[in-house]
């Protein structure tokens, strides 16, 4: 199984929303399980989804975790940030 919980913070890192995206297609591999988790979770949010930048990509690949800040999204945001976390992997 693999889960990918996603949170919303506000300006004081309080947690505003969190959803946990479950995946556990065999077919598909770790990147594009990834890519519809943020998908799943964006649409639950009623967000656009992010755009991935270089330091993204990186902090994302050093510790399964990364934060989106308001730099990450076409559309304007109310919270501060949405973090994306791999809790669990096949």
């Amino acid at each position: 199984m693999f889960r990918l919980w996603c949170k919303l913070f506000d300006e004081s890192g309080h947690l505003l929303k969190d959803t946990v995206i479950a995946n556990d297609n065999p077919d598909l591999n770790r990147t594009r399980k990834i890519f519809d988790g943020i998908h799943d979770a964006c649409y639950a949010f009623d967000l656009s989804e992010p755009i991935w930048l270089e330091s993204n990509i990186e902090t994302f690949k050093r510790h399964s975790k990364v934060r989106f800040n308001h730099d990450n999204f076409i559309d304007s945001i109310d919270f501060s940030y949405m973090e994306i976390e791999v809790i669990e992997e096949d």
